[in-house]
């Protein structure tokens, strides 16, 4: 299973905080994004920074492995 985080508007777009994905052989972060896009189209179009296994990843064509964890967090300003 990948172990999928939701924060922020992102969260609260999908109604959820964590969700489970049952790994395929294959997945990528990109594949995995456009799994979500198609349950939760609005939230994932929010979509801008990803983590995976808590390192920040832009490489959509990275691979993951069983047990991964990846979070999915917008743009956010502070100050």
């Amino acid at each position: 299973m990948i172990k999928v985080l939701f924060f922020g508007p992102i969260a609260a777009a999908t109604g959820e905080r964590e969700v489970s994905v049952e790994y395929m052989t294959g997945v990528t972060l990109g594949s995995l994004k456009e799994k979500l896009a198609a349950r939760y189209p609005e939230a994932m179009h929010l979509a801008t920074m990803m983590a995976v296994n808590g390192e920040h990843a832009r490489d959509l064509s990275l691979p993951l492995a069983d047990n991964s964890e990846v979070a999915f967090m917008a743009k956010f300003s502070g100050g």
